[in-house]
C-alpha cells in the first residue's frame, strides 16, 4: 500500500522517475537488504513452491517489466492492462495455493501460526481499514511532495531520491514483517512476504499507475534494472547450491554486500 500511493501520487503528478524509481528502488530494498538482513537473524528455508514457482515467475515478471520498460522508452496504459490481468492472474495462483499448497509442499513441514486475536465487529474492521487507505493517500501526497522538495533544495535528482529515500521508506512494512517473521523462526512468511510484495509492486502499482498516466522511462534506470534481475537469479541460485533449501547467513551476506555495492554504483554513475 506505500509503494501503491507513492508512485500513483507521482504519476498523477507526472513525476515518471518517481514513479519507476520508487518501484526498482524497493524491490532492490525487499531483496538485498531486507531479506539479507532477516538472513543473517536467522537462515531462511525454501518451500517447495517458493523455490520452484514463486521464485522463477518474480523472475519472469521482472524480465517483463524490464521489456515494457525498453520497447517505447515508456509503459503504456495498454502494458498498464496487461500487467493488471497478469496481477490478477497470480491473485487466482494464490488463493489456489492456498487451499493447495500444504500438499504441494509436502516434502518440508509446514509450520502452523496460532494468533490470538481480538475480534472487531465487520463495521469497526472497514472503518478501519478506510481510515488507513485515507492516512496512507495523505502520507502519500506528503512523502512525494517533499521527496521532490528536498531533491531541488539539495539539487539531487528525483531517480536518486526515489531510489534511496521512498524505496526504503516505503519497504519498512516488509523489514517490520521479515524481520520479525525471522525471528519467531517462520521462514516461509519472511521470504514469502518479500517475493509477493515484489510480484505486487511490478504487476499492480506499476500497472495501476501507467493506467493512470503513460509512465515515461529513464533509460539510465536499465542499471538498476540489470542489478534487480542479477538479485532474483542469485535468489533462485540459493535452494540449489550448499546448504541446499536453505539461504544461509552467508547468503545473507552476499546480498548486504550486494546492497552496498549497488548504493555506491548508484552514487557514482
Amino acid at each position: 500500500m506505500p509503494e501503491l500511493f507513492v508512485s500513483s501520487t507521482s504519476s498523477l503528478n507526472g513525476s515518471s522517475d518517481m514513479a519507476i524509481g520508487n518501484i526498482i528502488g524497493s524491490n532492490l530494498c525487499n531483496l538485498l537488504l531486507i531479506l539479507g538482513l532477516s538472513t543473517i537473524i536467522k537462515p531462511v528455508k525454501f518451500q517447495r513452491e517458493t523455490r520452484l514457482i514463486e521464485i522463477p515467475m518474480c523472475l519472469i515478471i521482472t524480465i517483463i517489466f524490464a521489456i515494457f520498460c525498453n520497447t517505447s522508452g515508456a509503459i503504456s496504459k495498454t502494458e498498464g492492462i496487461v500487467l493488471i490481468i497478469l496481477f490478477i492472474l497470480f491473485l487466482l495462483y494464490t488463493i489456489i495455493m492456498g487451499k493447495k499448497g500444504e500438499q504441494f509442499d509436502k516434502e518440508n513441514n509446514i509450520i502452523e501460526i496460532q494468533t490470538k486475536t481480538k475480534q472487531l465487529s465487520i463495521v469497526k474492521s472497514v472503518a478501519l481499514i478506510i481510515l488507513g487507505i485515507i492516512g496512507l493517500k495523505i502520507g502519500g501526497d506528503l512523502t512525494v511532495d517533499n521527496a521532490i522538495n528536498i531533491a531541488r533544495m539539495f539539487k539531487v535528482s528525483e531517480k536518486i531520491i526515489s531510489l534511496t529515500i521512498l524505496a526504503i521508506g516505503t519497504s519498512l512494512p516488509e523489514l517490520v514483517t521479515s524481520v520479525t517473521a525471522a525471528i519467531k523462526g517462520n521462514s516461509d512468511i519472511a521470504i514469502g512476504n518479500i517475493i509477493g510484495s515484489n510480484i505486487f509492486n511490478i504487476l499492480l502499482i506499476i500497472g495501476v499507475s501507467a493506467i493512470i498516466s503513460t509512465l515515461a522511462y529513464n533509460f539510465t534506470y536499465n542499471i538498476q534494472i540489470g542489478i534487480l534481475i542479477l538479485a532474483m537469479i542469485v535468489l533462485a541460485l540459493f535452494p540449489i547450491i550448499p546448504p541446499k533449501n536453505e539461504m544461509s547467513r552467508f547468503n545473507g551476506m552476499i546480498y548486504l554486500t550486494m546492497y552496498m555495492l549497488y548504493i555506491t554504483i548508484l552514487f557514482i554513475i
